[in-house]
């Protein structure tokens, strides 16, 4: 048996899990890791040994060695594929821990999966962490955001080890307690519906500049960078910008050029946009970015359609600055709108849920590290520390300024691309959850007097009190 004690143990050593514990060992922590491919175990050695961490790790091929080999209470984390494959480690490993050992999942997995199990191994006293962990390779390897929940008390035992290893940034780092049962993974799947409002919202900049400002991939390259030294800085902008400069082996071409115009999708997108179905909140700019990854699949429909369906008939001419710079202020309204939605379901699960959820300090750790990391992010701490029970941020007084004097922008840029036949789904969300927002009225009258007329479902006045049915009939 393993006489070496770490501090903490790793399953799964994919790219993520590699990267993770080569983080964690680089911190001056013991860990000890395990691979169900025992080869990925050795690979892992061999990066520690070549990175100078190797003191700190220590590989194992056999699951019991490397559970007796980790200081109790054994905090484990699941680096390994969401679903099925973590119910079946799990079933392997609980016969094999003690009363507050803890298994720490850091996959992108269902929340209510994390509760689940957390209910399951509760029954032999082991506790249960679901942690969202953003950043990909690059931040797993030097400082992701971290975003753990379940048991306070399991969260005191790797404190210490998550907040070295996270991203740390001007205001402390990148992880904090997020709050009891599937919280923290709930909160990282929201994360990552923004995530795709954003690259969504991109895409569209990049498609409206390029195909009606005609923009070239170097112009493009300077306009985002350009674009990352001002409100708009943020990781998605700079590697955007970086895209636009990579050429491709000839030396010639552009990589992205040759890219295949479809995007794939991990499955958080999709149950961001049910968890607002669910829990009744608004997520256009989420939703539809949602619909243009789909959408996208449709490759050979879409050559099909092509060449049968019209477009506009004639694309009017654009002055090239006023074009960036009216895009450029219909993505800070659009990402205003998009993190507004966000932000309101996480509001609306802390709720139901009972987690109590702290807004401000969610924001802030999304500074640094994870894949949305934006100095956007500051000014929506700002806005929670000056209300915490805001109602949207579309309310707080700072944003409400900006977004009256922008949205002429994203008005221009969205009747822009429906008369040029340009598809602006997100932008075209976002304008349209932006008016429906401000407007206090709007034709759900019509709405609930039809759901009468054929449903008898009632329907409340605006003279007096009360719950009203109509025979429209007579």
């Amino acid at each position: 048996m393993a006489t070496v004690r770490s501090q903490i143990g790793l399953i799964g050593l994919a790219t993520m899990g590699q990267n993770l514990g080569l983080n964690i060992a680089e911190k001056g922590f013991k860990i000890s890791i395990y691979n169900r491919t025992y080869a990925k175990t050795e690979n892992t050695l061999q990066r520690a040994s070549e990175e100078k961490v190797a003191a700190n790790m220590s590989g194992y091929e056999h699951l019991p060695d490397f559970v007796q080999s980790i200081a109790k209470p054994r905090p484990i984390i699941l680096l390994i594929q969401a679903g099925k494959p973590v119910d079946q480690t799990i079933e392997q490993l609980l016969p094999l821990l003690e009363p507050n050992d803890i298994i720490i999942d850091g996959g992108n997995e269902w929340y209510a999966n994390t509760e689940r199990r957390a209910a399951l191994v509760a029954s032999k006293g082991v506790r249960y962490v679901g942690m969202g962990v953003s950043g990909g390779e690059e931040g797993a390897r030097h400082g992701p955001s971290l975003m753990p929940g379940g048991p306070f008390e399991a969260y005191q035992v790797i404190e210490p080890i998550v907040k070295r290893i996270a991203a740390q940034v001007n205001d402390g780092p990148c992880v904090t307690y997020i709050g009891a049962g599937g919280a923290g993974n709930y909160v990282k799947m929201i994360h990552n519906g923004i995530e795709y409002g954003d690259m969504q919202i991109i895409a569209e900049a990049y498609d409206i500049l390029k195909n009606l400002g005609g923009l070239t991939n170097e112009e493009l390259h300077q306009t985002f960078t350009a674009w990352n030294k001002t409100e708009l800085q943020s990781f998605l902008i700079e590697i955007t910008a970086r895209i636009f400069s990579v050429k491709d082996e000839d030396g010639q071409s552009y990589v992205v050029d040759k890219i295949l115009d479809k995007s794939g999708s991990k499955g958080t997108g999709k149950w961001t946009v049910q968890e607002a179905a669910e829990l009744a909140i608004s997520a256009p700019t989420m939703a539809s970015a949602l619909d243009a990854r789909y959408m996208s699949a449709l490759i050979d429909q879409r050559k099909v359609a092509s060449a049968v369906l019209q477009g506009a008939i004639a694309v009017p001419a654009v002055d090239k600055a006023s074009l960036i710079n009216d895009v450029a202020h219909a993505m800070y309204v659009s990402k205003i709108c998009s993190y507004a939605q966000g932000m309101n379901l996480i509001k609306e699960a802390g709720k139901v849920h009972k987690w109590n959820l702290n807004l401000g300090e969610i924001s802030r750790i999304w500074k640094g590290g994870c894949i949305i990391r934006a100095i956007f992010l500051d000014r929506i701490k700002g806005a929670y520390a000056r209300d915490a029970n805001l109602p949207s941020l579309l309310l707080d007084p700072e944003f409400a300024s900006e977004l009256n004097v922008r949205q002429t922008a994203l008005r221009r840029i969205v009747s822009l691309a429906a008369i040029s036949g340009i598809s602006a789904p997100a932008f075209s969300a976002s304008l349209a959850y932006y008016d429906q927002f401000r407007r206090s009225r709007l034709p759900a009258n019509l709405i609930q007097a039809q759901r009468d007329f054929f449903g008898a479902h009632t329907y409340e006045r605006i003279d007096r009190s009360g719950v009203f049915h109509t025979e429209w009939s007579k």
